[in-house]
């Protein structure tokens, strides 16, 4: 019932539509019920009198008729196109709104879910939810309406025959509720392995270069044969608990026919029905057990749904972990000064990564960050964007504490080069004017200039209109680095940070890149993380960070002469050691 009552409120934009749809449910259920009380009065009635007065009032009959099921087809129209919509909207709405919320999370929220399981939920948990935000409501209207309807008629024709039919329609119902549960389960679990399914395909499709180049389809294989077995299980026991209830509501129909038949014959005998009754209460009693059924089914799809709805709110119910403050302002005129004030950083369960970090970034200046891999390189600047929440300090541009800013304000300030460059399909146009949709052709042509990148696109047949593929597949890595930094300069950002954004180049393209790197750093603060310290001997100033914190600060020179960790590392680099 919880999830029913958070799930009502989706109906409210939709109220008209809704209303109308229950109206010409109402009108649908009327007309069905009406038509074997029309034959019974007709029988008693005009069908007594001569042939003649019969034959006259033939053609009124089929008029009215024709009315009825011109209403009919009218309504059954709009029931069925303008409630699958409603329930279309409903769903497209809500996909609308579990996609801000993924947008919302963290990096630390993607740190620990996979891709394959949130679009299962986007998609296939969703569809469920348009059905039954659609049929929910109408068969349950429909079905009662039909119920009631009939079982007053019925009364009117016999009471204890109908009385006998409710005894097995209540039987009926305590058997639906009980295997409602069980069914629940099944669905619930079915929705977890169809995710599970998803995970799999995601991330074989994704790595399928590393797949092939490793020969490693057998292992692939092995990974998506037990996540579709899993899936296969699970739909096993599903099939198992609809095959007894399908097979238990069949078994508790044949029951209300051979109620009908045993109790009518007795009343035949005893003469409290006459044989046209009995056949008017035949016609009645389809009218009856059809929606009893409907109902009964329903169960089945309310069971999808609700277990659809479910995961939804799981994710609906968890909070982004970084969020504006309610009093956070626009940051605006920023010059570039960064600081890191006592910073410490941890992930969730983990060791501290970070701990009490000092540190000044001059605007305009150029900062190099060194150190081994998992010192925190790549962490530290993750924190200025806020795509991580410091545990400890604060991290200041222009003196202003970013966790008083907006989100989106702070990231319209920064600029990020990184070394898996992603390209999104599209154009390479598209592409470079990602970070600024008003952009301008020439304004997107210049980007393309600075970054070196015009020769290359203006010797393409489709110029900038040429398809990048799927996270850019058609180009080299070096031509995805240029675009990446024709992005930046189309931002215009002055705060440029460079994780490692050639440590994947060969040499001669890591020079072209460096070139356009240094191009796009001018006259902004630059923090660089570099792997190659060729790339950053010119640096205003390095820092050496491990996982104990900032070890050296200096210049090259500097450090070099001190001839501590980073000498070091230069040497390893020259092969002097």
């Amino acid at each position: 019932m919880k999830l029913i009552k958070r799930f009502i409120p989706y109906y409210k934009p939709y109220i008209g539509v809704f209303v109308l749809d229950l109206i010409c449910a109402t009108i649908l259920s009327v007309i069905d019920l009406a038509f074997p009380q029309l034959l019974r009065f007709l029988r008693e009635t005009l069908y007594l009198e001569a042939p003649e007065i019969i034959l006259k009032n033939l053609g009124w009959i089929a008029l009215l008729m024709i009315v009825m099921y011109l209403i009919r087809t009218a309504c059954k129209y709009y029931v069925t196109y303008q409630g699958h919509m409603m329930g279309a909207k409903i769903e497209s709405g809500m996909r609308r709104e579990l996609f801000e919320r993924f947008e919302a999370f963290s990096f630390s929220y993607y740190d620990t879910h996979n891709t394959g399981e949130m679009m299962s939920k986007l998609v296939s948990d969703l569809f469920d939810i348009s059905e039954l935000a659609h049929h929910g409501p109408e068969n349950i209207f429909i079905s009662v309406v039909k119920i009631v309807g009939s079982f007053i008629l019925l009364m009117r024709i016999n009471v204890p025959m109908t009385l006998c039919l409710a005894i097995v329609v209540v039987f009926m119902g305590i058997f639906a509720v009980n295997q409602n549960h069980k069914m629940r389960r099944t669905f619930s679990d079915n929705r977890k392995k169809i995710a599970g399914i998803n995970s799999s395909l995601q991330d074989t499709l994704g790595g399928i270069r590393v797949v092939k180049s490793f020969t490693g389809e057998d292992i692939e294989q092995k990974k998506f044969d037990k996540s579709n077995l899993a899936f296969l299980d699970s739909k096993k026991a599903n099939y198992r608990q609809m095959g007894i209830f399908h097979s238990g509501n069949s078994m508790f129909e044949g029951l209300m026919f051979m109620t009908v038949l045993v109790s009518g014959g007795y009343c035949i005998a005893k003469g409290q029905i006459s044989v046209e009754d009995l056949a008017i209460y035949a016609l009645y009693i389809n009218i009856f057990i059809n929606p009893v059924n409907v109902l009964v089914e329903f169960t089945e799809q309310l069971q999808k749904g609700l277990a659809g709805f479910e995961r939804f709110t799981e994710v609906m119910d968890t909070m982004p972990d970084i969020v504006d403050d309610k009093d956070a302002k626009e940051l605006n005129n920023v010059q570039g000064v960064i600081d890191f004030e006592n910073v410490s950083f941890s992930y969730e369960e983990e060791e501290t990564v970070l701990e009490n970090i000092n540190l000044h970034v001059d605007a305009g200046k150029s900062v190099a960050i060194v150190g081994p891999s998992g010192g925190g390189k790549t962490t530290l600047c993750a924190l200025i964007p806020r795509f991580y929440d410091v545990t400890g300090g604060s991290v200041r541009i222009d003196g202003v504490d970013i966790r008083n800013v907006t989100q989106k304000s702070l990231r319209s300030y920064i600029g990020i080069v990184q070394q898996d460059v992603y390209l999104f399909n599209g154009t390479i146009k598209e592409n470079i004017a990602y970070g600024k949709q008003d952009a301008t052709m020439e304004e997107i042509v210049e980007a393309a200039r600075n970054a070196d990148l015009l020769d290359f696109i203006e010797s393409l047949p489709d110029g900038f209109d040429t398809e990048v593929g799927e996270r850019g597949t058609r180009l080299s890595g070096g031509q995805k680095q240029r675009i990446a930094i024709a992005r930046v300069f189309l931002k215009n950002p002055p705060i440029l940070i460079l994780d490692e954004a050639t440590s994947a180049l060969d040499n001669e393209s890591e020079r072209y890149i460096q070139e356009s790197l240094d191009k796009l750093a001018v006259g902004r603060t630059t923090i660089t993380i570099a792997h190659r310290l060729s790339t950053i001997l010119g640096a205003d100033e390095i820092i050496v960070l491990d996982g104990d914190g900032i070890k050296e600060k200096g210049t090259h020179k500097q450090l070099i002469k001190e001839g501590g960790i980073y000498e070091k590392y230069y040497k390893m680099q020259l092969g002097a050691i």
